[in-house]
């Protein structure tokens, strides 16, 4: 800024002041926004109105400003260039009565305009909300659904996320093993089974709708849920786990197509079949079931076509997808008309068709052993219960996040994903539960449980239309596993919480290839297994993972019901998302509780491993809204009353910059960090940390936000935990008195202040610091805050800087407590914990000496305290003052300072005809006081160095400034007090009591 007022415009448009910096040394260069203010500027707001004429003008006339229409805001024209082209103007246009009309909000001239009625994106010319949290720090606001950016094909809802999440819920399960399961736990409790998963993915989808509608959802899927509303910790370990299932389940699913093909057509297998018996017994056709090495071989060439067809993209998938989703619905058809078609032993031995009978026999379970293939086989290693199909049927209900999968190539995701998943979750429950009836009315148990196609057997005209459809169908959901999985640990690397992701992250509207040649590699290594009955239980618990994440989520966003949790989805409740939850644990459970385990070990792991890691972010998470609840609660229960001796902690307020000269990067003394930390016991307890600018606020704004983030990074590197506040203020002083009043809340205002003693005060010729540090002292006192002032700073120990010797204190004023507890903190150090305590009392007279001992000692015991007690006597006090030659000589050159001082202002005082004035204020000068106040502190100097002068550190009582002496003067005294003692602490305590003798 120009003296005369006018703004200096540099070629970047930024506006930099040419003042120095303040004397802390927090920023020299500022820079502005473009502001222009003249004295002809108005603050005013200009709406026209949406009435008629006629109502716009009767409403003017009975305005309080009759001249509105002629309001305007004025600026130069310049600043109006300026503000067209950095802002623009978005006007509205509202039909009245047919008539067009422009309607503006219009704030100051330099405001943003805002579309009121038009309710445009807001988010036009600025920057996108970051995708991480280190992309950026603000989000931008959007009133309606957000513009997504046209990057490639955008999908509806029925492509998008039905036909997705249809695919993948209506595979391998239904048409291989739905009719064997029905034949093993009979239909009451297949359908309690349908009922029971299928509760669980209806409660998880109303979650998922309400999480989905709260805002713009990127691209992620459930881990971009997950991660913005439990963290990104939580967020990425179950975001991988749930990589994890899906490429198992495209395993899965690959295997079941290569498993249908080898059975519809034997003569394709490589290797011989192996046969199994029945019940013991050989039966008229043997049951053969495919070569183990005959599904890996064909798996591992059928998961590599796949990858190339997700490598043609997007495109290339909604092109393939509808074959496969029409595939599956012709076989659906043709499987409910073979049986309401089939007859008695038609079209095969074992067919009863819908018949009452065969309804009550199957009615009841009939659990047995089976060998891995799932035949009966009285040898078998794999005994069947609930548990064990609630883990075999389970993969049959998931699938529900496909379309949330592929989140970022949805057009209207908050639309779609609702909807769609809803839509596909309803279709498939019905259809489970009309199954179960059907079948277990069509067929013997013994046919049930032996033909594991029997939906090829009975379908019309004949199975080799199902035997297309199976594979077409469980290709369709092994296409969107491998679609949905690459971009799932795409959307995780890209918010660059682990480094060791980076390989597979992509730029938008690019496909990820690394990640799906990764996918392919866990896929093939799956199918090696060959096994679909081992492999389901871990899909199983992966994906109940995932969904209780999701309820959780909801749960807590929705009791939180912070203001952000707004959901378009409107039928959702919190207790409806908590028994989602617990369903998905209880069925965890019921399956293994050792995959449990491993799989919540898994996730614990990968939870630690970006604990550590992984770079910090801030999300906005529920986890943040439940600590704040929590503190707000915390805080409400603590009160206004005074805090119980017990129950007291020390809060500093760290005064980092008051004097002395620091490099600009340097934000606070790095000793002044780590004393902080010794006021902490075991880390317990909160700091912080201040720094004062001078000038005024508007002008240092920004730089005061700099340097917080700068104190605040500091902070963090130092290791201290606690918070960073800059305070801008006219002069140090009066930003003080005002932090000393205001800062804090209720009981967690700070409680001690903790700065460093000014000792380059007389050797910089610095004649403010005197004012302003009692001045400071004062402050403290009035506001009641207790007060430790550190001498010899600089060589004050860090962490790995071991002491030896005593920590010795001079107990001589009342501070209820706070000198022996601030010896105890020190001694929970390491750099001290090899110290002893030594307190010193001041005795009257000889005979008290003894008793004044005992009494000291007693209470120490009782306060659990070991310390050494050492009483001096008045009279070998006052002798101390003539043995000791070097507090002598500043005793005197303290004299002749004070008597030069005293004469200068009595010069000035006689000059102006005026009374005495120091500090601009009167002064009255006690010159028998004075002296008695540097023999004082000459003494206890004196007896200092006498006893202490080989201590680690020497705590001692600070004298309050003298009412009327000149600062000039308590300036002096103090320096008496500390001169020669190499490391200081000045102790003060705030007129309560910090230890208590009582349990």
């Amino acid at each position: 800024m120009a003296g005369n007022g006018e703004i200096e415009v540099s070629d970047e448009k930024e506006f930099s002041s040419s003042s120095s910096s303040s004397s802390q040394g927090l920023g020299h260069g500022r820079k502005y926004r473009a502001v222009v203010a003249s004295d002809n500027d108005r603050a005013i707001v200009e709406m026209s109105s949406l009435e008629s004429a006629a109502a716009a003008s009767s409403s003017s006339s009975s305005s309080p400003f009759p001249n509105r229409n002629a309001m305007k805001v004025k600026a130069s024209n310049q600043t109006n260039m300026a503000s067209e082209e950095r802002e623009g103007s978005l006007p509205t246009r509202a039909h009245a009565n047919g008539d067009q009309k422009d309607s503006k909000l219009e704030l100051f001239g330099f405001d943003s305009l805002v579309n009121i009625l038009g309710l445009k994106s807001m988010t036009e010319d600025q920057t996108p909300a970051p995708s991480s949290p280190r992309d950026g720090d603000d989000g931008t606001i959007n009133l309606e659904r957000p513009r997504v950016l046209d990057t490639g094909v955008k999908l509806g809802t029925m492509m998008g996320v039905f036909v997705p999440c249809l695919q993948n819920i209506l595979g391998i399960i239904y048409y291989i093993r739905f009719s064997w399961i029905v034949g093993m736990g009979g239909i009451g409790e297949s359908l309690l089974l349908v009922a029971f998963c299928g509760s669980c993915t209806f409660l998880t989808t109303i979650s998922l709708s309400a999480i989905a509608t709260n805002g713009a959802m990127k691209g992620g899927g459930p881990y971009y849920l997950i991660g913005r509303a439990l963290g990104p910790e939580v967020g990425v370990s179950i975001g991988l786990c749930f990589f994890l299932g899906n490429a198992v389940a495209g395993a899965l699913y690959v295997l079941g197509a290569v498993e249908t093909f080898l059975n519809a057509v034997p003569s394709a297998g490589i290797f011989k079949e192996t046969v199994t018996r029945v019940n013991g017994t050989e039966v008229a056709q043997p049951i053969a079931s495919p070569s183990l090495h005959d599904l890996q071989i064909y798996g591992i060439v059928v998961t590599i076509i796949l990858c190339f067809i997700v490598f043609g993209g997007v495109k290339m998938i909604n092109r393939v997808a509808p074959a496969f989703l029409v595939a599956v619905l012709f076989s659906l058809f043709c499987i409910f008309i073979g049986i309401l078609l089939a007859r008695k032993d038609h079209p095969a031995a074992g067919i009863t068709g819908l018949s009452l009978e065969s309804f009550k026999e199957n009615w009841s379970s009939d659990y047995q052993t089976t060998n891995n293939a799932g035949i009966p086989d009285p040898d078998g290693k794999i005994y069947w219960n609930f548990n064990a199909l609630v883990g075999l049927f389970f993969p049959a209900v998931t699938g529900i996040m496909a379309g949330s999968n592929r989140s970022a190539s949805l057009k209207d995701t908050q639309r779609s994903i609702p909807v769609g998943t809803l839509a596909a979750t309803l279709t498939t429950t019905g259809l489970y539960l009309i199954s179960v009836l059907f079948f277990g009315a069509l067929a013997t148990r013994e046919k049930l449980l032996t033909d594991r196609l029997l939906t090829a057997t009975i379908a019309w005209p004949f199975p080799a239309i199902i035997y297309i459809g199976i594979i077409l169908s469980t290709l369709g959901a092994a296409l969107q596993s491998l679609t949905g999985a690459p971009r799932l640990l795409a959307a995780i690397a890209n918010d660059d919480i682990l480094p060791v992701l980076n390989y597979f992250k992509v730029a938008d509207g690019n496909e990820p290839h690394i990640a799906t040649f990764f996918t392919a590699f866990l896929c093939i290594g799956c199918v090696v297994i060959g096994n679909l009955d081992l492999i389901t239980p871990t899909i199983t618990m992966f994906y109940l993972l995932c969904y209780a994440g999701v309820n959780l989520s909801c749960f807590l966003l929705d009791l939180l019901d912070a203001p952000s949790w707004r959901p378009r989805w409107k039928f959702h409740h919190w207790s409806l998302s908590l028994v989602g939850a617990l369903l998905c644990i209880v069925i965890m459970f019921l399956i293994s509780w050792a995959f449990t385990v491993v799989s919540l070990a898994l996730a614990s792991l990968i939870y630690y491993y970006v604990s550590i890691k992984g770079k910090a972010g801030d999300w906005g998470d529920g986890f943040k809204s439940a600590y704040f609840q929590l503190a707000l609660r915390s805080l409400r229960s603590l009160g206004a009353d005074q805090v119980h001796p017990k129950n007291w902690y020390p809060i500093p307020l760290v005064y980092c910059r008051p004097w002395g000269k620091l490099p600009e990067n340097v934000p606070c003394h790095p000793k002044l960090a780590d004393f902080a930390n010794c006021m902490k016991k075991k880390g317990r307890g909160m700091s912080i940390f201040l720094s004062i600018m001078d000038g005024d606020y508007h002008e240092c704004a920004e730089d005061a936000k700099i340097a917080c983030k700068q104190l605040s990074t500091y902070i963090d590197y130092k290791q201290c935990e606690g918070v960073a506040e800059i305070v801008v203020a006219p002069s140090m002083t009066e930003g003080f008195r005002g932090i000393v009043q205001t800062m804090g809340l209720g009981n967690l205002k700070p409680n001690m202040v903790i700065m460093r003693y000014p000792e380059i005060w007389r050797r910089e010729n610095l004649t403010e610091i005197p004012a302003s540090f009692v001045g400071i002292i004062n402050d403290c006192i009035v506001a009641n805050k207790a007060v430790v002032i550190v001498k010899g700073l600089d060589e004050w120990p860090n962490e790995y800087q071991r002491q030896y010797g005593s920590i010795d204190l001079y107990w001589i004023v009342r501070d209820g407590g706070l000198m022996l507890l601030l010896s105890q903190l020190l001694l929970t150090k390491e750099s001290f914990e090899s110290c002893k305590i030594q307190v010193f009392c001041i005795a009257e007279e000889d005979s008290d000496a003894e008793e004044l001992k005992a009494d000291v000692r007693k209470f120490l015991y009782d306060l659990r305290m070991q310390a050494e007690v050492i009483v001096i006597s008045m009279k070998s006090w006052d002798a101390q003052a003539e043995q000791q030659d070097e507090s002598f000589e500043a005793f005197t050159g303290a004299q002749q300072r004070i008597s030069n001082y005293l004469a200068g202002i009595k010069e000035n005082a006689h000059r102006e005809g005026t009374a005495l004035m120091a500090d601009g204020k009167p002064v009255v000068v006690n010159e028998q006081q004075v002296e008695k106040f540097l023999y004082t502190t000459l003494k206890l100097n004196s007896t200092i160095l006498k006893y202490s002068r080989m201590a680690a550190v020497v705590l001692v009582s600070l004298p309050p400034p003298p009412v009327n002496h000149p600062a000039y003067f308590y300036m002096e005294y103090m320096d008496l007090l500390v001169e020669n003692v190499p490391r200081l602490l000045i102790v003060r305590g705030y007129r309560r009591d910090v230890v208590t003798l009582f349990t």
